[in-house]
């Protein structure tokens, strides 16, 4: 794994757990629209993720897989991180999204670089 790449990752994380960190997050919308965007946000924060963590690990036979587990672990993580940050509830539901941003996330990865050999 090249030193940059794995910053990349690292720097990622830091944005995400930044965002974790503030209180009562909300865009100021209907409560229906704030759920929606907040919602699209963990699926693209984590689908940026999964990408990143892909992208670290370079070719590897378990380069997927493990980019899953690594990026899931930390959407865990996440969850347990706003527990502890008032006005902020860990929710399992959120990481259930988080997955599925991942999954978007490898899937785009794996259609975008890894078939065309790079």
């Amino acid at each position: 794994m090249k030193f940059r790449r794995v910053l990349l990752v690292i720097l990622w994380m830091l944005v995400i757990f930044y965002w974790s960190s503030v209180p009562e997050l909300n865009s100021g919308l209907e409560v229906l629209w704030d759920t929606v965007l907040r919602k699209l946000a963990h699926i693209s924060e984590f689908a940026i993720l999964a990408g990143l963590v892909t992208y670290a690990l370079g070719r590897r036979r378990w380069q997927l897989e493990l980019a899953l587990m690594i990026s899931a672990a930390y959407a865990v993580s996440d969850e347990i991180h706003q527990l502890f940050v008032r006005q902020r509830v860990g929710s399992i539901i959120d990481v259930g999204i988080d997955v599925a941003g991942i999954i978007i996330g490898l899937l785009l990865y794996k259609k975008l670089f890894l078939r065309r050999g790079r």
